[in-house]
């Protein structure tokens, strides 16, 4: 086992060295960044002093190792809109963001799999066809569609729930429901087709033999044999689950990292951005490894691998 953790750490420092990478040079690419940072009105002054500020007068190599240099002791500089330290900014919406994915994601995993295994019990009968229907209607709704048309059936039409922001329970009804949306039919219809094919193994076959009721038949002998691959696209899916959060937190002004980001965007605080970014590509590999050692411990071949 720790043979196994230790290739999966070992690569884990290449992921955030190519993020980083990738977030140094997109920021070259948008343009000067002291046209980024500093408006029309701009002063020589005010252009010398971030000049040096940033580094901008060495070679774009030793930049890149400045900045490296930076974020690996946690500074990303200071907010512009704030006037605090950017990580300081981010790590305060990053328990939003958190609570929100992570509601979303137990939505998707209890309905998904429930729905897949009613499916899959009911094969070719009504239940089937409709929940099958509505998993592949679901995989062509747009997220940021499908969170209008509950806000305005259950919260404008309705009056049950609130339309945006952050409070109690009620508030995260919603943005939650539309995140999850985006994986419960591919949940549906992996444990759909898991279930149908672990139902025609010799151990079920003899299990159900012996008279051992349907429901723990299910539940004893199938639905664990058929969580690694609904493990395996969960690790794919997780990294879509968190950037999807960015639309989700828009839409209903949930005070996350996403809508954080999107703001930022639009007030040029860069600063802010490439925390934002950072810090989402290292929740992003840190689920995913997660991700991996439950396959491991769940299939023990996987680790000789």
């Amino acid at each position: 086992m720790l043979g196994y953790l230790w290739r999966r750490l070992r690569y884990l420092p290449v992921s955030l060295l190519l993020v980083l990478f990738m977030t140094f040079s997109v920021l070259r690419l948008t343009g000067n960044p002291i046209d980024i940072y500093l408006d029309m009105n701009r002063t020589p002054e005010q252009v010398e002093a971030l000049t040096q500020k940033l580094h901008l007068d060495r070679p774009l190599v030793v930049q890149f190792g400045i900045y490296l240099r930076d974020v690996v002791k946690g500074d990303f500089g200071e907010s512009l809109q704030f006037g605090v330290p950017a990580l300081e900014v981010v790590l305060d919406r990053l328990g939003n963001t958190l609570q929100l994915v992570g509601v979303a994601l137990g939505l998707a995993v209890v309905l998904g799999i429930a729905g897949g295994a009613v499916a899959a019990l009911r094969r070719d009968r009504l239940a089937d066809v409709v929940i099958s229907f509505l998993a592949v209607l679901g995989q062509s709704m747009p997220s940021f569609w499908l969170g209008i048309l509950l806000i305005q059936f259950f919260a404008l039409r309705l009056g049950w729930l609130p339309t945006s922001g952050q409070g109690g329970v009620a508030h995260i009804v919603l943005p939650a429901l539309t995140l999850a949306a985006y994986l419960i039919p591919n949940f549906i219809l992996i444990t759909r087709t898991g279930v149908i094919e672990t139902f025609n193994e010799q151990f079920v076959l003899t299990a159900r033999a012996k008279g051992i009721p349907s429901v723990r038949v299910l539940l004893v002998h199938v639905l664990p044999n058929t969580l690694n691959p609904i493990l395996s696209f969960l690790g794919l899916q997780l990294g879509k689950l968190i950037g999807g959060s960015i639309i989700t937190e828009s839409i209903f002004a949930w005070p996350g990292i996403g809508r954080l980001m999107v703001s930022s965007i639009f007030q040029r605080d860069i600063p802010v951005v490439i925390a934002a970014i950072c810090i989402m590509c290292i929740a992003i590999v840190l689920a995913n490894l997660l991700v991996d050692i439950a396959l491991s411990m769940l299939d023990p071949r996987i680790r000789e691998a």
